[in-house]
């Protein structure tokens, strides 16, 4: 089916399909917080991001060969893949084999709320599950921090930065 397609229209297809999961997700969250509210939505936006992650990095895994165990280059790897890869901008600043930090530089939630003049969504709390359990899927030894994410002031250039680091087993 896909030899029809050329190689731009799978490119245009794999944003599409990124963007409507994306769309699904927030109308998810907005249902639940009319529904209830934020609190309640944020709570349970945490609890379908807890299983998602682990699901997308175990796939990207498969996909592309990344052993479990693989350190900072296989999570360097496993973060260009995700879905959030393909629509919104991010990059990795440092990266050492112990250490890297990534940053979202242009996320699609936020730059939406910004052109309607709405404060950032304040994401952080969901971001430490979404980011952390990604990365442990990688490499269980790798431990997360969050530099910064909303609620939390931010630069014009990024809307969140993480840190993860390789933890050394004790010799």
């Amino acid at each position: 089916m896909f030899e029809e397609y050329s190689r731009e229209d799978l490119e245009g297809m794999l944003c599409d399909a990124a963007l409507n999961w994306l769309t699904h997700d927030g109308l998810w969250f907005l249902t639940v917080e009319e529904r209830f509210d934020m609190e309640t939505a944020i709570e349970m936006d945490g609890k379908a991001w807890e299983g998602f992650t682990v699901v997308e990095a175990k796939r990207i895994m498969k996909r592309h060969g990344i052993e479990e165990g693989g350190g900072i280059p296989a999570l360097a790897k496993a973060l260009a893949l995700r879905l959030y890869a393909f629509i919104n901008k991010q990059e990795i600043v440092e990266q050492t084999e112990e250490h890297l930090v990534f940053r979202m530089n242009d996320c699609r939630v936020q730059a939406a709320r910004k052109r309607k003049g709405l404060p950032d969504f304040p994401c952080k709390p969901v971001g430490i599950i979404e980011y952390s359990g990604f990365a442990r899927t990688i490499d269980p030894r790798i431990e997360t921090r969050c530099i910064g994410c909303p609620p939390d002031d931010h630069p014009d250039q990024w809307y969140c930065a993480w840190q993860f680091t390789l933890r050394r087993e004790e010799e």
